[in-house]
C-alpha cells in the first residue's frame, strides 16, 4: 500500500524568526528525497517541523499524511502514525538502558504487548545487520557510543519500528568508511521495503550510496530547485551559486 506525506505552503518560525517561507514537497512511500543547500537555510528545520518539535512554530501551511492533518498531533503520536526521524546528534540518556529503551519504543508502537524475548530476538537481527555491538544494549542510550555507534542506533530503531516515513538529517557526518557503507546498505533495504525517506546530506559520495529518486535544494526557506538526482552531481561540481540565481 503506498502512503503519502504532504508539505503545504509551510512556513515555520523559530523563536519568532521566520526560517521556512512556504515549502512544499509530496512524498510518497519507496522515493529517496534528498534535501541539499548551504548550512542555515532551513533543511533540518523541516525535518524537525515535520516531526513536531514544540520549538518550531508552524506559522502558516500544512502537514498531511495520507491526507489527513498532522499538525495538532503531539511528537509521540506523530511517530505512531508512521514518522521517524534519525538525528544528527543523538542524545545520550543516563539511566535508561539501550535495551529498555528499545523495548519501551516497539510497545509503544505494538497494538498488543511484546514480551522481551521476541522484541530482543528483532534487535538481534537488526543488530546482526548493521554490524552493531549487541553488548551495547547494556549500556544507556548512546553513553559513551562512538559517532558511528550512534548513527547506528538510529537506524537500529528505524528497523524495529518499521515507519511509513523516515527523516534523516545527516547521518551520515562523522561516519567512517565501513560504517558508512553498512548505514547506506540498511537505509537502501528500508526503501525497497516501501519506507519513503527524505534525506539532508552535504555529501555526494553518500547520496552515491543511497541513489535518491528525487533532490531538492533549500535557500532561505525555500525549496527553489527540485528535480533528479543529476542536481547533487552539479552541486558537488560548481556549489550553490548558480541556484541562488
Amino acid at each position: 500500500m503506498k502512503h503519502k506525506l504532504e508539505i503545504k505552503n509551510l512556513h515555520v518560525a523559530i523563536d519568532s524568526k521566520t526560517i521556512l517561507k512556504g515549502i512544499n514537497l509530496v512524498v510518497e512511500t519507496g522515493e529517496i528525497h534528498a534535501l541539499m543547500g548551504p548550512n542555515g537555510n532551513g533543511k533540518s528545520t523541516l525535518l524537525m517541523a515535520i516531526m513536531g518539535h514544540p520549538k518550531y512554530e508552524i506559522t502558516k501551511g500544512d502537514i498531511l499524511l495520507d491526507g489527513k492533518s498532522i499538525l495538532d498531533l503531539p511528537v509521540d503520536e506523530r511517530s505512531r502514525e508512521g514518522l521517524f526521524l534519525a538525528l544528527q546528534n543523538p542524545q545520550t540518556i543516563q539511566g535508561v538502558s539501550n535495551l529498555e529503551f528499545l523495548k519501551y519504543i516497539v510497545n509503544a508502537h505494538s497494538q498488543e504487548k511484546q514480551k522481551l524475548p521476541k522484541i530482543f530476538a528483532d534487535i538481534k537481527s537488526a543488530a546482526k545487520d548493521l554490524n552493531f555491538d549487541v553488548s551495547m544494549l547494556k549500556r544507556s542510550v548512546n553513553d559513551g557510543f562512538s559517532g558511528g555507534e550512534k548513527k547506528k542506533n538510529e537506524i537500529l530503531q528505524m528497523k524495529l519500528l518499521n515507519p511509513k516515513f523516515t527523516l534523516i538529517d545527516e547521518i551520515d557526518s562523522g561516519l567512517d568508511v565501513d560504517a558508512l557503507e553498512i548505514v547506506s546498505q540498511n537505509l537502501n533495504s528500508e526503501t525497497k521495503a516501501a519506507i519513503g525517506m527524505v534525506i539532508v546530506s552535504h555529501y555526494d559520495r553518500f547520496f552515491n550510496k543511497i541513489q535518491p529518486t528525487h533532490a531538492h535544494v533549500i535557500i532561505d526557506g525555500k525549496i527553489v530547485i527540485s528535480g533528479g538526482s543529476d542536481i547533487i552531481d552539479k552541486i558537488n561540481k560548481e556549489g550553490y551559486s548558480w541556484a541562488k540565481s
